[in-house]
């Protein structure tokens, strides 16, 4: 019999009542709970190697450096351009910013001196 403040209709099964469509034998449960904990062990697993960050990170350098070899593989010369452009343009700005950062601490070195 349902009960005014039930919000169920009557003969449907409360919360943590077994499941009428499951399996009714004892084996199939026992597999239907194997299945469960297998794929919750694998959820466990993902989850633990989102998080993870120092082996992510280790994953990432070694898959950027597995790119760079590969490159450098299919073709040595423009990977070498490209590595010499690179360290002119470091130096060039470092250059760069020492000038301006030694015009800028000394004022009085340039042109306009008072006397």
């Amino acid at each position: 019999m349902s009960t005014p403040d039930s919000p169920r209709p009557e003969g449907t099964p409360g919360p943590g009542a077994p499941d009428g469509a499951g399996p009714p034998d004892p084996d199939a449960i026992k597999a239907q709970i194997d299945a469960t904990r297998a794929q919750l062990g694998r959820t466990v697993d993902e989850l633990s190697h989102r998080l993870d960050v120092p082996a992510r990170t280790k994953e990432s350098v070694y898959r950027a450096r597995d790119t760079a070899v590969e490159t450098y593989r299919e073709s040595p010369p423009t990977v070498l351009g490209a590595a010499l452009a690179l360290a002119v343009m470091t130096v060039g700005l470092v250059v760069w910013r020492r000038k301006r950062s030694s015009t800028r601490r000394n004022p009085m070195s340039t042109s306009r001196r008072r006397p």
